[in-house]
Formats: C-alpha cells, sequence, structure tokens
C-alpha cells in the first residue's frame, strides 16, 4: 500500500507517494484549484497514476486554515467570557508594533464585538470557585447566538486553566441549547495569561467549520474513489494526527504546508548527517524558512497570527514572506522597483502561463533570462511573448533594458529571501553561517546560488525531490502530540514529587493518544520540556528535561541548561536571579518507517553504470548583464559524484537547478545536489 504526502500551496498542489515495499516514489504537480482545493488533490492523483484505493497513509498539509484567518474568511464565530474581559482580544497587551508610527491600526479582532458576550462567573487563580456562574444568563446567551445561526463558539473565562467547571458547564448549556453547534474551550489549553488562551479559542472557534467542512469534503471524495486507508494530517508542530482530530483542534493547522517541508529537511540531515541546516521552501506564492538544529526543526512557543494575536499551540518555527514564482514585480511611490508580497496564484498565475495573467512575475522573469524549462517540466508551454510585455511595462517605466529589469527582479527577490533567513536565525541567537542551507520548493533551487552567499552561506543542498519537498515531508512525518499544564513554582522551592507527578500525568495522557491510534510503547519517543524563566520575567524560554525521575541533581541540571538556552536565545544569562517552571510540556512522538534515500527510486527515469549521458544540450542564459551557454542537463540521469560546472541548467519534472558562472555542484550518494564555490551578482 502506497504512503501518499499531498501538499496544496497558493499556487500548485504538490503530491509524493511512496511504495514501502519497493522504496519507489512517484511525483506530481498541479496547478492549485482555489475555487475546490479538493479538485486539485484528486487531479494530482491522477497524474501520478494512483488509485485511491491503493492508499494505505494519506497525510495532507495545506494552507487552508492560515489564509482562512489571515482573509477573515470564515462563518462569524461568538465569544462567551467573563464579565469584564469581553475586549480582551481586541485590547490585546497594549504593546505597538512600531514604536515611532503614529498611524500603526491593529489588525482586525477574529471575533466582532456584537457577537462577543459575557456572563457573570469567577474562578481563582488557585482553581477555587469565587463566583458561581450564570447559568441562566448563559441560557439568554445561547438563545442570542442561536437566533444569528452562528455555528461556533469561543468559551474563554479567566483563569479556566486551573479549573474548567464553568467552562465545560456552558459547553453542556450550549451543546444543548443549539442543535449541531461547535465549541471550543479554552481550558482545553491549560496555559496561564488569557490573551494567548482567548485568542487560541477564538482560532479553534472560527476555523471548527472552515476546516470541518473542508476535511470531511476530501474524505468523502477520496473514499467515493474507494480510499479506505488513514487520513492523517499535517500539524503545525512538525508532526501528523489523524483527520478526526484535525477537524476538532483545527489551531493546530496553522503551519500545516510549511511544516512539511520541515521534516523533509529533517530527513535529509539525518540521512546525510548534517545537523544544522536552513531550511528553506520557495514555492509559487511564498518563502518559508525555518531551522534545522541538532538534527530537529526548531520550535517557538511565541507565534503571532498578527500582531499582538499569540497562539499558544506549539509550532515550528517557520518564519514566511510572501515572495515566491508568481510574486507581483511593482513600483512603489517613489519609483523603485519592488518584489512582492502580492503573489499572481495560480489563477491567473504568471503572465506566461497564457491563463489571463498581465503583471510581471518573477517567473516571468526567470523565462525571459533563459533560467526556466519553456515547457515548465514538460507540464505546458510558456507565453514568451506574454512575459516580454509583462515586463515591459515595467521596464519601460523604469527606463530599463528589459533583460535588465528581468535580472532585477530576481535580485531583489532572493536578496528579500536572504533576509528572511537571517531574520529566522538571527532573531534566535543563531549565526546563518553556521548553517548549511537545504533548498526546496519548484521555484528555491533556481535562486538558491544568489540567496545562500547573501546570507553568509557556503553550502546549498537540493534533494531530487525538491519541487515538492512539502509532499516528500508529509510521507516521513511521525504521529506527534503535545500535552501541556500550567506550573508555575520556583526552582529553589520546587515540590519535587509534585513536579514528577504533574509530568507522569501527562506522559500517560500522551502515550493513551497514541496506543489509541496503535503505536506500541517501543515505538514511540517521550520528549519532556518546560517553558522556564528567570523570576520576574514575562517571557519563558523552552528547557530540555531529563525523562527520568527528577531529584536534586537533576534539577540543578535543568537549571544549567534552562542558563544555556537563554543565553543562546536572548545573548545573556544571570546566576543572580531564581529560575521559576511555568509550564510543563510532554511530547509524545509515534515513529513511522521512511525511505531511504540513497535507494530511493523516483520512477523518473532508471540511473545506471549504462545510462547514457545527462546532457540535454544547452541554453542561452543572462548572467550579469549577458548571454552566456549554459549546459542542460537532466536531473535524473545524474550518478553519485557527477561534478557540473556552471554556467547550467539541471532539470527535473518538478523543479530546476540554476548553477550560474564560477559555482560548481557535485551530486552525493543520496542523489542531492550540492552547490558550492564562488558566486556572480544578477
Amino acid at each position: 500500500m502506497l504512503r501518499v504526502g499531498i501538499d496544496v500551496g497558493g499556487t500548485f498542489t504538490d503530491l509524493f507517494a511512496w511504495d514501502p515495499t519497493t522504496n519507489t516514489g512517484r511525483t506530481a504537480k498541479v496547478l492549485t484549484t482555489k475555487q475546490n482545493l479538493t479538485e486539485g488533490v484528486l487531479n494530482a492523483l491522477v497524474q501520478a497514476e494512483i488509485d485511491p484505493s491503493d492508499i494505505g497513509v494519506f497525510v495532507h498539509g495545506s494552507t487552508t486554515a492560515t489564509n482562512a484567518l489571515i482573509e477573515r474568511s470564515y462563518p462569524q464565530p461568538a465569544l462567551i467570557t467573563t464579565e469584564g474581559f469581553r475586549d480582551t482580544i481586541e485590547i490585546g497587551r497594549q504593546r505597538r508594533a512600531h514604536l515611532y508610527d503614529p498611524y500603526q491600526k491593529k489588525p482586525a479582532p477574529l471575533i466582532r464585538r456584537r457577537n462577543r458576550y459575557t456572563v457573570v462567573e469567577r474562578i481563582r487563580a488557585d482553581g477555587s470557585v469565587r463566583t458561581e456562574l450564570d447559568e441562566n444568563r448563559v441560557k439568554e446567551i445561547a438563545a442570542l447566538i442561536r437566533a444569528k445561526e452562528i455555528r461556533s463558539v469561543a468559551v474563554a473565562f479567566i483563569n479556566s486553566y486551573a479549573n474548567a467547571q464553568h467552562e465545560l458547564q456552558v459547553r453542556d448549556i450550549l451543546v444543548q441549547e443549539i442543535p449541531g453547534v461547535k465549541v471550543a474551550l479554552s481550558s482545553d489549553l491549560p496555559k496561564f495569561r488569557e490573551l494567548g488562551r482567548f485568542v487560541t479559542a477564538a482560532v479553534r472557534a472560527a476555523l471548527l467549520p472552515v476546516m470541518g467542512d473542508y476535511l470531511e469534503q476530501l474524505e468523502s471524495d477520496l473514499e467515493a474513489r474507494g480510499f479506505q486507508g488513514v487520513f492523517y494530517v499535517i500539524k503545525s508542530n512538525g508532526g501528523v494526527m489523524r483527520a478526526s482530530a484535525a477537524k476538532e483542534r483545527p489551531e493546530e493547522l496553522i503551519e500545516s504546508g510549511p511544516a512539511g517541508g520541515v521534516a523533509a529537511a529533517q530527513h535529509v540531515a539525518a540521512q546525510i548527517g548534517e545537523s544544522e541546516l536552513v531550511c528553506t521552501d520557495m514555492g509559487g506564492t511564498s518563502f518559508d524558512v525555518c531551522l534545522i538544529e541538532g538534527g530537529r526543526g526548531l520550535v517557538s512557543d511565541s507565534y503571532q497570527l498578527e500582531w499582538d494575536m499569540p497562539i499558544i499551540v506549539p509550532m515550528l518555527d517557520i518564519r514566511s514572506i510572501g515572495s515566491g514564482g508568481g510574486s507581483i514585480a511593482w513600483l512603489d511611490e517613489g519609483g523603485s522597483l519592488r518584489v512582492g508580497p502580492r503573489s499572481a496564484g495560480s489563477l491567473p498565475g504568471p503572465a506566461c502561463y497564457g491563463l489571463g495573467g498581465t503583471e510581471a512575475t518573477v517567473t516571468d522573469a526567470n523565462l525571459l533570462l533563459g533560467r526556466l524549462d519553456p515547457t515548465l517540466g514538460g507540464k505546458f508551454p510558456l507565453d514568451r511573448d506574454a512575459a516580454t510585455r509583462a515586463l515591459g511595462v515595467l521596464a519601460n517605466r523604469l527606463g530599463m533594458d528589459l533583460l535588465r529589469c528581468a535580472e532585477g527582479i530576481v535580485q531583489i527577490c532572493a536578496e528579500n529571501m536572504a533576509s528572511a533567513i537571517k531574520m529566522v536565525s538571527i532573531d534566535r541567537g543563531r549565526d546563518p553561517r553556521d548553517f548549511s542551507m537545504v533548498s526546496f520548493g519548484g521555484a528555491g533551487a533556481m535562486h538558491a546560488w544568489a540567496i545562500a552567499p547573501s546570507a553568509g552561506i557556503d553550502k546549498i543542498i537540493v534533494p531530487p525531490f525538491a519541487g515538492v519537498a512539502s509532499a516528500f515531508g508529509a510521507t516521513v512525518m511521525d504521529v506527534r502530540h503535545d500535552v501541556e499544564a500550567t506550573y508555575y513554582m520556583a526552582c529553589d522551592g520546587a515540590d519535587l514529587a509534585v513536579l514528577n507527578a504533574k509530568y507522569q500525568e501527562l506522559e500517560d495522557s500522551s502515550l493513551a493518544m497514541l496506543e489509541g491510534e496503535g503505536f506500541p510503547r517501543e515505538q514511540v519517543e517521550i520528549i519532556r520540556t518546560a517553558g522556564m524563566r528567570y523570576v520576574g520575567q514575562s517571557y519563558e524560554v523552552s528547557t530540555p528535561i531529563p525523562a527520568e525521575t527528577i531529584d536534586s541533581d537533576s534539577l540543578r541540571e535543568i537549571v544549567a541548561n534552562f542558563h544555556v538556552v537563554h543565553r543562546q536565545e536572548h545573548g545573556v544569562a544571570s546566576d543572580i536571579f531564581g529560575v521559576a517552571f511555568v509550564n510543563l510540556r510532554v511530547t509524545a512522538v509515534g515513529k513511522v518507517e521512511k525511505p531511504e534515500l540513497d535507494t530511493l527510486n523516483l520512477l523518473r527515469g532508471v540511473v545506471s553504470a549504462e545510462t547514457t549521458s545527462p546532457s540535454k544540450g544547452s541554453r542561452d542564459v543572462y548572467f550579469d548583464g549577458r548571454f552566456v551557454s549554459a549546459a542542460i542537463l537532466q536531473g535524473d540521469m545524474l550518478l553519485p559524484g557527477y561534478v557540473v560546472e556552471g554556467p547550467s541548467i539541471i532539470e527535473y519534472a518538478d523543479a530546476e537547478i540554476v548553477v550560474p558562472p564560477l559555482m560548481s555542484a557535485q551530486t552525493d550518494t543520496h542523489g542531492n545536489v550540492v552547490i558550492s564555490g564562488n558566486q556572480t551578482r544578477g
């Protein structure tokens, strides 16, 4: 049975399918069908010639949840909260995004004020009940919500992290009074600080109907075509969960799409023996970056959907900017050339796609520069004349030569992406020069040679599945569940019996979740961490916790680890201030079988010692103000150890690698193309 990964992006829907019995894989890349995303998924299966009845495991990642939140394109939910806290999600923490900008505006709240209701109740911070819940008021609110035909409700009470009693009472009343209503409880995320908990509950309420409807439709369409396997959805924390759970916890899907690329990078890191990588993924719409450190993607507990909108579920620290093949080039008010963040998407798409696009994009520029296969990997012929017309408008306004303008667009795009790499690394106290860069995405390897040197990175690794990396990553992702609890206690006065009991409770809960999904204990990895801080601080850092019973010696080790992590993240540490626990977390990882890259056959051409030359001739390619003759090579035909001298273009079905003059590349035993050397500009 096949293990199939699907990634729905803004421009393309990618597929990677792996047959574990033969270690063979196949790929597909089709245009995303925005009017009905499931149609694009089914088109990818058709292109890959996969019968859904042959799929044993289906793993799906998409940006559906993120797009719905950013665009506010979801059925409006309601919020019920403690009296006096109606506007918490709108007021936020009263911080400014830009200290000296007097015109800045806060983002629109996730739930409109007219749909936010308050009720008398109060739980103390120690979990005791100070004021009983006014159930009659809850019933009145339920009637108002029912009259508005609202489908989902967030319930977020102050201090409910310490005692969920009142939120559970409200849920029971709502379910009884409003048939079919979906309820999101903030107490399901038992962490203190009300803003993050309230916002996360609001996010869940907003996404419950969106992701529920989408996943149910996709599941139904697959089953109608014979699918009887297990349906997983990619989570933001770098693991997967059953589709049934994803419908109930959609706030965990916000980085669902990019997380697949991080999983692919982790697998590459494990296979090649490099643990420090910058994972970059450039598709048609966005450029995503994440650091791989010690073989694992860095996780953040401080993700913000928008300014002052914290979401308190653990997520891979992925930074995304609007910079992809479909990014539109434009002139600002001062007449300077800009690229992105607006994208042409899949429809109308870049001008050269011939689908109605008229604005110049990065893809149009690459086509005119000779760096892009005129048939887009055999998918369809690209319209060079349309690209010329689109770029000609910009070039004329700038008073530039057409090709110089195209080169400028690509260079600006590359600088934007290099800045994103610096942002994700330097912001967390890491030096990008200490990392190698792994390049993913259909457009990634066309620009990697220009991005890496600008970010100070010497080595670029491009896997053979780079064009569908997020889909590939979906097939190698483990099942992962994070279970958390608030435990605020200074280390000096920590009750170790209570601390160990809480960790054991979290571990038992996470193991039960995986056991219910068929994972035996020997197939599960348990990871303990804690959110810790100096006493008096207002933020925490995630600190590793030993798996064994915590005693006084291991507690000292934990404190020492905290100092190390704090120095790494913030540049300073202190032995003067006391250290405290704030939140405890147990991560349970159910291990799945993964492909071996050195023997993986992608079914795109059999490589052997008798294979003929990979050369496909040559093409004139524009670099640094002039055309040069570049060798065109078929990537699937490159044997291990094959050396590629620039200028060259290495073509795959789903991606292209540009090796410019003065740079070289070599294939390794895993099929990766490794680029190194000096670089030209442009």
